[in-house]
């Protein structure tokens, strides 16, 4: 599959491969044909560049096993353009794609260790907490493909959630963790700062500090509890204690996913925050989900036997 917008683009580039390949033939052959030129002494005439006072360059055609390796790398490079992608739109004989290998890749890999995954679909997710070899799977597909943005212990790092605490966005039973694995999520806060103005964004900011038991002055926290009440009770609950529906976060429980200081909330409330969580059905398929999700439930259950 190419992605030229006109056929003119990919005659444009065979007819310069081919003009090329042709070019450097015909350079080749008429660099090498001939006999060395000899002086009237019968010496091999030299090219006139001499380094070290004695050491010269002679007019001598290159060796024949040299030669060859030219035009073997030559005829290689047609050979792979007549079965392989690279003269423009023409795929190649052999039809080769890069999606057509990885799938094939895939296909190879699930019909080896499918069978492997598989045998644990029908297990419920709280027994395959306790299966050690279950849960050891799903920890190598957790640092393949999970540990980027949630770290290798799996407690997050600013934009992305620990998911040792037990304080879910979504929710942290087994099916809504199997939902977040196989669907993703996509979470917004809009900016308020434009409607609000930067006194209201610092009342609200005060007034949501205080609802972790944190330190504020009073007079204007009640001010932002009021701005609170009309703006942001909607997604977040009138107590702040968030709405797992909508990926609201609780914002009594003081455990913050960009930060907890002043600026922070500040910044998170004025400009507003973008999460995206990917989804995973098509590239992991069910049986690697479902020993994801139990690797991951586990994760906060353990926290909490720790505690």
């Amino acid at each position: 599959m190419n992605d030229f917008t006109s056929s003119f683009w990919s005659w444009f580039i065979i007819v310069i491969v081919i003009a090329s390949f042709a070019a450097i033939f015909w350079l080749i052959h008429w660099t090498t044909k001939g006999k060395p030129t000899k002086t009237a002494e019968g010496k091999v005439e030299t090219m006139g560049h001499v380094w070290d006072g004695n050491l010269e360059e002679y007019n001598n055609p290159l060796p024949r096993w040299w030669l060859i390796m030219f035009y073997i790398t030559l005829f290689f490079g047609v050979a792979y353009l007549v079965l392989y992608p690279g003269l423009g739109a023409f795929d190649g004989v052999l039809g080769w794609t890069q999606e057509k290998q990885y799938q094939e890749e895939i296909d190879r890999a699930e019909e080896t260790y499918g069978a492997i995954y598989n045998k644990y679909l029908k297990e419920d997710i709280a027994s395959l907490v306790n299966n050690k070899e279950a849960i050891t799977i799903g920890e190598r597909f957790f640092s393949t493909y999970c540990t980027t943005c949630h770290g290798s212990d799996a407690r997050g790092v600013r934009g992305y959630p620990n998911l040792r605490d037990n304080d879910w966005l979504y929710g942290g039973s087994p099916e809504k963790i199997r939902e977040t694995i196989t669907n993703g999520r996509q979470g917004a806060m809009p900016a308020w700062e434009e409607s609000l103005g930067h006194e209201g964004v610092f009342q609200v900011t005060q007034y949501v500090k205080s609802l972790s038991g944190r330190e504020v002055d009073s007079v204007v926290a009640h001010k932002g509890k009021q701005i609170y009440e009309k703006n942001c009770a909607v997604c977040h609950g009138a107590e702040g204690k968030g709405n797992q529906q909508i990926g609201a976060p609780n914002l009594t429980d003081n455990i913050w996913l960009y930060g907890g200081s002043q600026k922070q909330i500040s910044d998170s409330i004025a400009k507003g925050r973008t999460g995206v969580m990917p989804a995973h059905k098509e590239f992991l398929g069910e049986a690697k989900i479902h020993l994801l999700t139990a690797y991951v439930y586990g994760l906060s259950v353990d926290e909490n036997i720790d505690e």
